[in-house]
């Protein structure tokens, strides 16, 4: 699959697809499984498990912070537990870390832990070290994409070239896009090694396409800034209405898009996409 250094342009048009919970059902399985049940028992919090892993999901999938770092939404999790359910020794520590390092990674946080005066940034090291453990143990039947996502991409692919543009791992996207027949509709992979999503969406504008000719589709916040800091338009996947967001992709965005009517159509979006994302949606 060709990399984003060396992709040349093929059309005049680009779509821009993330993976995790956008193309790819695999956002819910990793944070019911995993992230949420992994903080659960690090922390030792099972006497207050179910309305703590409620709590977790509408943090990470379900409201505006959809998609945040890890080590962010676990600091914003255990920051609403020492608060309401039992003390977080270490919590306010972990929190600044998480706002200052310039970087938010496995390897960042190690570097950080010598000097820490509190427990919480080792366990925070271990409570991720223990996620990435349950994901890779995860069934690979449990990853595949969801309703529509084959139909979308081939009608983008008629008429425009399609990049994944994923901050996830460059050989798990390859492995599970190709697995479930999704890459020969895609033309590059722009995962982790080549940047933030922004970064991506900037390199590949560069190869010559009209800012209106771009269309980002993503399902969270931080896909809707990489599109708005490079003047390209969105698209959203509502988490909980996927399979009816790729339809509509197909039917009424890509369209829209070609025929030079998306900003409008566009704008309705994301208001769909703001007010999806609202707290007590169930």
């Amino acid at each position: 699959m060709t990399t984003l250094q060396d992709f040349q342009k093929g059309k005049a048009f680009l779509v821009c697809v993330d993976s995790d919970g956008c193309a790819m059902d695999t956002m819910d399985v990793k944070h019911f499984r995993c992230f949420g049940p992994c903080m659960v028992e690090e922390w030792g919090l099972d006497a207050w498990r179910q309305p703590i892993l409620t709590r977790w999901n509408e943090i990470n999938l379900y409201t505006m912070t959809r998609g945040v770092n890890r080590f962010k939404g676990l600091a914003m999790a255990l920051t609403e537990i020492n608060e309401q359910y039992t003390p977080i020794p270490g919590v306010q520590e972990l929190a600044d870390w998480t706002a200052q390092a310039p970087e938010l990674s496995n390897a960042a946080l190690a570097q950080a832990i010598p000097a820490a005066k509190g427990p919480a940034l080792a366990k925070a090291l271990a409570w991720s070290q223990a996620v990435n453990t349950a994901i890779n143990a995860l069934p690979a039947s449990e990853t595949k994409p969801f309703a529509g996502v084959l139909e979308g991409l081939t009608a983008a692919h008629a008429v425009a070239d399609v990049a994944v543009v994923s901050s996830a791992n460059r050989e798990a996207v390859e492995e599970e896009w190709d697995r479930c027949h999704l890459l020969s509709a895609v033309d590059v992979l722009c995962c982790q090694d080549s940047g933030s999503k922004a970064a991506c969406i900037a390199q590949l504008k560069e190869k010559g396409y009209a800012p209106d000719h771009i269309l980002m589709v993503g399902d969270a916040p931080g896909d809707q800034a990489a599109a708005q800091k490079n003047g390209v338009f969105f698209y959203p996947i509502l988490v909980r209405h996927e399979a009816e967001s790729w339809a509509d992709f197909a039917k009424d965005a890509l369209p829209a898009l070609t025929q030079g009517r998306y900003a409008p159509y566009g704008a309705e979006a994301d208001r769909r996409f703001l007010q999806n994302l609202q707290p007590n949606q169930g």
